[in-house]
């Protein structure tokens, strides 16, 4: 069995025995991150290479960069999903009007889309209008959203941590989830 589709199955809450057993454990590259403010503790991301290589490749170098360290979870919409990765303009300390704006200097890439649906704890690419515009922007989701499904990339799910995600400050729903005085990542790392 592929672990791709193993991850969809997994996904799915379809998996059983063997085949959960070796996604249970994250296999990797699994992306850590040391969550301050607010919420307080460590998210440990499965990244999934096998569905959305490029875009394993572009988070685990700008975490392995440092470029994460500081960024802060800058729209947050309760029930729906908590949004980070703006490397540009969503450092702590710094002016967020401009947060969610913002990339890296590497390049957009292209949407890799799988069948692995957007439900509780699922991270995805954040991006433009454009489907091949995701950056660095990724976010992890509080619940199910069939709406993103096949219409944004499919990066990881959350081994550990998901209080961690459940604390982290909402933003205002009359802003689209814009966080005043949001948790950021305080380090983030890959293993």
């Amino acid at each position: 069995m592929s672990r791709n589709f193993l991850a969809v199955l997994l996904a799915l809450g379809l998996a059983g025995g063997a085949a959960a057993q070796e996604l249970a454990d994250g296999p990797g590259p699994n992306l850590i991150l040391d969550v301050a403010g607010q919420a307080s503790g460590r998210i440990v991301i499965d990244l999934l290479p096998d569905l959305a290589p490029k875009h394993v490749d572009q988070i685990v170098a700008l975490a392995r960069e440092g470029t994460y360290d500081g960024v802060v979870f800058h729209r947050v919409i309760d029930g729906f999903m908590a949004q980070t990765g703006d490397v540009q303009f969503g450092k702590k300390g710094g002016d967020l009007a401009l947060a969610g704006m913002g990339g890296s200097t590497r390049p957009d890439l292209p949407i890799e889309t799988s069948a692995v649906p957007f439900t509780r704890g699922i991270v995805g690419m954040a991006r433009a209008t454009s489907p091949n515009s995701a950056n660095s922007q990724f976010f992890i989701m509080f619940g199910p959203a069939p709406q993103l499904d096949g219409g944004y990339t499919v990066v990881g799910r959350v081994l550990s941590g998901m209080e961690v995600v459940d604390a982290i400050r909402k933003g205002d729903d009359r802003m689209n989830g814009l966080v005043t005085d949001p948790d950021y990542i305080s380090a983030a790392s890959v293993r």
